[in-house]
């Protein structure tokens, strides 16, 4: 008999968990940065530093972690991946120099959370959904703002009350926690259960597993990709992206709040406020993916993420409602960006390379990130003041707006059923 529920579903319900709570570890530094400030004497820049490690490695890890998929399976990289994560993040509460900071928050955990995030997503729309992907990828990526709503106030709490190690501390048996779930839940292939993606008709080809090495099949994609313009162009305008979020604004609005002298749960509850306005609108941005035109619709991403960042610096003087309308209006745009950018991805490569593809792209996100994060560090510790690094991040911003408008006007746009048969 047919499953009331189709499986798909299932896997994606056990991937947005594990996405959250893997958003919850990225953002966790951005609670940890003053605390370690004042203990160890470490500069904004040192720590902005292993931050940016941490990003730059998320992102690269990210086509290989997509190719380690196709070759052993999602669930065993995926449980290899927690475990890394958890090993990083507990051996962080027993640091004592900046060195174990880099190796432990910076490489460990890098490394981890580089296969739990957005290709992940992709991967598991790619294989379980013939129909609904925008909606589901919109919703899976949605989940990364629903672990800072989650976690970042309650973190704050308990670094107050009992330190940043017991953060660490907390995360990590999180993290823990993540072990069995995965490994009852999650499947590799609809296949594996004698069934068809959700959506597909009785006619839709199999994609056959890889057996290719996983780095060669890497490099075979990025090969693949780097001749075709509209790669170049989404990996551009993701850089951007990934400058201005996790790397910016995920991992400085907090201190920059506390140079302001807004408590350190005060402004942790400024990303919460992101994090559930942008639950609303990356899933908008996913339904409004499958229905109109992902350019146009990167177009007023960029642009209006543009207008609030250079507003910033008037939000910090506002008496009472700046701070709280740039979080609402910064987190319904916050990564929005992903579904119209996964779709594209589809459209340029097809199907079967799509999230090795579009891992290549979150690499670029991620090297944005790193950029982001270690430059508004050196900004705020030479300058004392991060208003340079708002206005220039808004600046970027309005350029990548109008470059997604030049992908996909040299060559006919693919519907997305069509991109379904492998090149």
């Amino acid at each position: 008999m047919r499953p009331r529920i189709h499986p798909a579903f299932v896997v994606a319900g056990a991937v947005f968990v594990v996405l959250l709570c893997a958003a919850a570890v990225r953002a966790t530094p951005s609670i940890l940065i003053v605390p370690l400030e004042r203990e160890f004497g470490w500069s904004r820049a040192l720590l902005s530093s292993a931050v940016s490690v941490n990003l730059v490695l998320y992102g690269l890890v990210g086509p290989f972690a997509a190719a380690l998929m196709e070759r052993f399976g999602i669930r065993r990289t995926v449980l290899a991946s927690l475990a890394l994560i958890c090993a990083g993040v507990a051996l962080t509460s027993q640091m004592r120099s900046s060195w174990q900071l880099l190796l432990t928050w910076g490489v460990l955990v890098g490394l981890g959370t580089g296969t739990t995030a957005m290709v992940l997503g992709a991967t598991v729309v790619s294989r379980w959904f013939s129909s609904r992907r925008g909606a589901v990828m919109g919703v899976l990526t949605a989940s990364t703002a629903t672990g800072q709503m989650l976690f970042l106030p309650l973190e704050a709490h308990v670094v107050e009350q009992h330190g940043w190690r017991a953060v660490t501390l907390l995360v990590a048996l999180v993290v823990a926690l993540l072990l069995p779930l995965v490994a009852l839940l999650v499947r590799d292939r609809p296949s594996d259960l004698g069934l068809l993606p959700y959506g597909a008709s009785p006619d839709t080809p199999a994609l056959a597993p890889s057996r290719e090495n996983p780095v060669a099949n890497a490099i075979r994609v990025l090969r693949e990709s780097a001749r075709k313009g509209d790669f170049w162009l989404l990996a551009g305008s993701f850089f951007v992206c990934g400058a201005t979020t996790n790397g910016l604004v995920g991992t400085h609005l907090i201190p920059a709040c506390m140079d302001h002298g807004i408590p350190e749960v005060r402004a942790a509850g400024l990303l919460a406020v992101m994090g559930v306005f942008d639950l609303v609108g990356t899933t908008a941005s996913g339904w409004l993916s499958d229905r109109f035109d992902s350019r146009k619709l990167l177009f007023w991403y960029y642009g209006l993420r543009g207008l609030a960042l250079l507003w910033l610096p008037q939000a910090f003087d506002a008496q009472v409602l700046g701070l709280p309308v740039f979080a609402v209006f910064y987190g319904l745009d916050w990564i929005a960006t992903v579904p119209p950018t996964v779709r594209l991805t589809t459209e340029a490569v097809g199907v079967r390379d799509a999230p090795i593809a579009f891992g290549w792209i979150v690499a670029s996100h991620q090297i944005g990130a790193g950029v982001g994060a270690l430059g508004a560090g050196v900004i705020r510790s030479s300058l004392t003041t991060y208003t340079p690094a708002w206005v220039a991040a808004g600046t970027i911003c309005l350029l990548a707006a109008a470059i997604v408008l030049r992908i996909g006007r040299r060559a006919p746009r693919l519907g997305f059923a069509s991109a379904a048969a492998p090149p």
